[in-house]
């Protein structure tokens, strides 16, 4: 666990008590060690946090301190949720952890009006078994993230089998397909390719060059999309 969850999940796991909770229960929860406990709490009120108490007593937050709720509007806070669920169910392995991590942290620190709305919404995406928690997407995504070249073995739509060497440069969901844009080095042009399609791939673990000339903003400007148009 990174230092600053454990922070957070520390804060968290003070709030709204009335009375002090102990460091090894602390540690408990935290799956940490009691030297651990009392290092971060000293840093936590060394920087302003007001937390009460001490090793061998408990600690508490001080009455009337919190973590300030998010200014969420219902409808924004639904959007998050749904998006939480769909990243779960169709953005690979590591982005749904992310997601669902993200959204306890939200919901920890959300007023209790708001905190009902995760129980309300009714907009499901129902994690079964498909492409994207094969694992595919997430080495793509980080081949992509790395910019290194990918070997593929490829069937395109009428079942012909062809190798390829690709310099990968974004992923792309279409809602019930997934295409992955690439500079293809065989024939030295964009060209898209679906995951579902790739028989199997092979990261060379080579990087590629950062040219204008084949890079993602050259690949949209080949597909047609305003710029104005592009997601940020």
């Amino acid at each position: 666990m990174r230092r600053a969850d454990r922070l957070f999940l520390l804060i968290h796991a003070l709030r709204g008590r009335r009375r002090a909770i102990t460091a090894q229960q602390l540690a408990q929860t935290l799956e940490v060690s009691l030297r651990t406990v009392y290092r971060d709490v000293a840093d936590l009120q060394r920087s302003g946090v007001p937390i009460e108490g001490e090793a061998g007593v408990g600690y508490l937050l001080r009455k009337g301190a919190d973590i300030p709720p998010l200014m969420f509007t219902p409808d924004e806070l639904e959007a998050l949720i749904v998006g939480t669920r769909f990243v779960r169910a169709f953005g690979g392995v590591r982005l749904g952890r992310g997601a669902t991590s993200a959204l306890l942290k939200i919901e920890a620190v959300l007023p209790p009006e708001l905190a009902a709305t995760a129980d309300r919404t009714r907009i499901f995406a129902p994690e079964v078994e498909r492409l994207e928690n094969s694992g595919l997407i997430d080495g793509l995504h980080e081949a992509i993230t790395a910019r290194r070249v990918l070997a593929l073995d490829y069937r395109d739509e009428g079942g012909q089998p062809s190798q390829r060497e690709i310099e990968p440069l974004c992923l792309a969901f279409w809602g019930g397909s997934w295409t992955l844009g690439a500079w293809c080095r065989l024939r030295s042009a964009f060209r898209n390719f679906r995951p579902d399609r790739i028989v199997g791939y092979r990261d060379t673990g080579v990087g590629y060059p950062d040219d204008p000339a084949r890079g993602l903003t050259a690949y949209l400007d080949n597909l047609g999309v305003p710029r104005d148009q592009r997601q940020r």
